[in-house]
């Protein structure tokens, strides 16, 4: 009776817990937005004649409308800089932040960062590979982020890569490698199935791709080697 309560326990909890695990996140998203959203009504409650006063701060009231003006923002934004005059305003903007101190670290560095993790020309996050850490025989799934450059290049022999090693359940932390190419096996699985991979702790394991997939990562590691 009791191994049969804990098992229908325990399946009842795996149906619903991701479900609450996501509304809670999606819920504490949505606050951190409407939050803003707020503090942005009431800066600008403080300039308006006042007879518009009232009407602006009942809009924070308004469920999900911080979310939406967000999303319209956005969008708004990506079509102004796509052309000619909003590249030539976003360059005069960087300039600007560029030369005030103390914004001008945080800034730069935050935009390095988004600009090479979400360019859709770059190769940050694009190729999950096989590498043995923290020690040898012991393999672990890294993100490759580039190749060094600069003068770390200048100290490195060989061919090597810069990979990015996630924790796990949580990817967002991790650590920074460099090592040498041939010290990694490409992988198969795109970096989304390799994140549930990772944040399961193992137990999701990606649907092979293809009717050989030890055979086409092979393949794939004969073509990682250098010629």
């Amino acid at each position: 009776m009791g191994a049969s309560f804990r098992k229908y326990l325990v399946a009842g909890l795996l149906v619903w817990l991701p479900l609450a695990i996501t509304i809670w996140v999606l819920a504490q998203v949505l606050d951190v937005v409407n939050g803003v959203f707020g503090s942005m009504l009431a800066a600008l409650a403080l300039i308006v004649p006042a007879s518009l006063r009232d009407g602006l701060l009942e809009l924070r009231h308004v469920p999900g409308l911080g979310l939406v003006i967000l999303v319209g923002s956005l969008l708004v934004t990506g079509v102004f800089v796509a052309n000619i005059f909003g590249q030539w305003l976003l360059t005069q903007w960087d300039r600007l932040m560029s030369h005030i101190p103390i914004v001008k670290s945080i800034y730069s560095s935050v935009k390095q960062v988004s600009d090479t993790l979400f360019s859709s020309s770059g190769n940050a996050f694009r190729e999950a590979v096989l590498v043995q850490y923290p020690r040898a025989g012991s393999w672990t799934i890294a993100f490759v982020t580039g190749t060094p450059s600069g003068e770390v290049a200048c100290h490195l022999e060989d061919e090597h890569v810069s990979i990015y090693v996630p924790t796990t359940p949580n990817p967002t932390s991790g650590f920074f490698l460099i090592v040498p190419r041939t010290d990694i096996k490409p992988l198969q699985m795109t970096v989304d199935e390799a994140l549930k991979y990772i944040i399961s702790m193992g137990t999701v394991a990606p649907m092979p791709h293809g009717a050989q997939p030890c055979a086409a990562a092979a393949d794939a590691v004969n073509r990682n080697q250098p010629g």
